[in-house]
């Protein structure tokens, strides 16, 4: 076969809001096959949500395709863009008994998980806790969420050093004597109280996370400020504790070795460097390894998103 591209757009055919304890409800829906093999597709950020598009990457008439807003974002509730919404009950933790709590309503026996950037690390994640409830992984955009990663991202010896405007903006929206710990910076003002506050950071902090998603430079996402504002938030909530992962602890792949899995990841990603893919690769030689040559981070780049598809069109019988 050619060149694989998007499958055709679909609704789901199902929605629903599921309690997940803690005042947290996760908004969920299914599209595709009901009689067909299940997949739950995890989304990025974290704090990300779902997009229509997510439902693309798999044949809708093989898969019963599964996607869920995690804890606080897109229409889960509450809505972490709305005033006074704690964190606390958000984390990797949590969001790995989110994923084993649909499963069981939805009476999933097993799954196959896709997940991309944040989505990978919480495939991960839930794959090491219940490798018994996984059929395969597919992983595009690896991000470990170890210490050299917040280094990379959110201090100037990493990726600002291809990005100097775009870091500059987000550097000096900072005052020069807290810019020590940009990370700390950002979270005092975006969970400040006050709109005219915390909307200019989520702004500035959306606008250097979504720069630089892929090798071609594109239009970010089109998103409301509540949206911005939650997204902003819950990463900032996340990166700031080390994704509340040990560092390399998903690197301790024993348990899930004998599963297939698939690990994509463009050559020249700016978010999730290369590095990761390739540390996980030689943890799990095993598993099939895709180098993208000409692709950053996003899912949606041609040969990404073929290996992709050509992955999830292998696991479908």
């Amino acid at each position: 076969m050619g060149q694989r591209t998007f499958y055709p757009p679909i609704e789901p055919y199902e929605t629903g809001m599921l309690d997940v304890g803690d005042g947290n409800e996760l908004y969920w829906e299914v599209s595709g096959n009901p009689d067909g093999k299940p997949v739950v597709f995890l989304h990025g950020g974290p704090g990300g949500g779902i997009l229509p598009a997510m439902r693309r990457f798999f044949d809708p008439q093989a898969y019963r395709i599964v996607l869920f807003d995690q804890r606080n974002c897109g229409r889960s509730r509450p809505h972490a863009g709305d005033p006074g919404v704690s964190l606390a009950a958000n984390t990797t933790g949590h969001l790995v008994d989110d994923i084993e709590r649909l499963r069981e309503r939805l009476g999933v026996g097993r799954w196959q998980v896709f997940g991309g950037s944040w989505g990978s690390t919480l495939a991960l994640a839930y794959a090491r806790r219940h490798p018994e409830r996984v059929s395969e992984l597919v992983l595009r955009g690896i991000y470990l969420a170890r210490p050299a990663d917040e280094v990379w991202a959110f201090t100037g010896t990493g990726a600002a050093r291809l990005f100097p405007a775009e870091w500059a903006a987000f550097r000096d929206f900072i005052p020069a004597d807290e810019q020590d710990d940009l990370l700390q910076a950002y979270h005092r003002r975006l969970f400040d109280q006050d709109p005219e506050v915390h909307v200019p950071a989520a702004r500035a902090w959306a606008a250097w996370e979504l720069s630089a998603n892929t090798l071609l430079p594109v239009p970010p996402p089109p998103l409301d400020d509540r949206d911005l504002v939650a997204f902003s938030r819950i990463e900032v909530h996340y990166f700031g504790q080390g994704c509340f992962l040990k560092d390399g602890e998903l690197l301790d792949v024993g348990a899930i070795r004998h599963l297939p899995c698939v690990i994509v990841n463009g050559r020249y990603d700016m978010k999730t460097p290369f590095e990761a893919a390739w540390d996980l690769h030689l943890a799990w030689p095993e598993a099939e390894f895709q180098i993208v040559e000409d692709a950053g981070h996003a899912g949606a780049e041609p040969g990404t998103l073929h290996h992709l598809i050509e992955a999830t069109d292998r696991f479908r019988a």
